[in-house]
């Protein structure tokens, strides 16, 4: 199949999916680009991923609020016009911070970041996740939760 051109504008997003008290909007998946994807995430003081790795590339860049990255050693407190790099198995997690915030997350070729989105928002129902539920979910898409 050809990619084909196309636009998303703020009154054409599709409803946010609710992964885990992250408001999710997929803007860009990888059937319509052939590749990437591309998703508005928004979040709550503290709500965000527990430390996980994947074998897509995956970018992010702050454009409202902050949000609280950690990989390795590092945490870094990220603020509008941040952007964060996460290669292919980096064992990362997020945290949005105080007051909440909005970013802008492009996962690499070869992920499933909008399917498992999309899985999660429909399996997994608000409130204390059923984590075994959860973790299987992560799995079936390529994701490892760090221990």
């Amino acid at each position: 199949m050809k990619n084909q051109p196309f636009v998303v504008t703020p009154d054409t997003y599709p409803a946010p999916l609710n992964v885990i008290g992250v408001k999710v909007s997929v803007l860009a998946s990888s059937s319509a680009t052939q590749g990437y994807e591309i998703t508005l995430q928004e979040g709550d003081e503290g709500s965000g991923p527990p430390p996980h790795s994947h074998h897509w590339d995956e970018s992010f860049y702050v454009v409202g609020g902050t949000v609280e990255y950690a990989y390795g050693d590092t945490h870094l407190l990220a603020g509008p016009g941040t952007l964060v790099h996460m290669p292919a198995d980096t064992v990362h997690s997020f945290r949005f911070g105080k007051n909440g915030g909005a970013m802008i997350e492009i996962s690499g070729p070869g992920g499933s970041a909008s399917k498992m989105f999309a899985n999660i928002d429909k399996e997994i129902l608000p409130g204390p996740p059923d984590i075994p539920k959860l973790i299987g979910i992560l799995q079936q898409h390529g994701v490892s939760v760090a221990a």
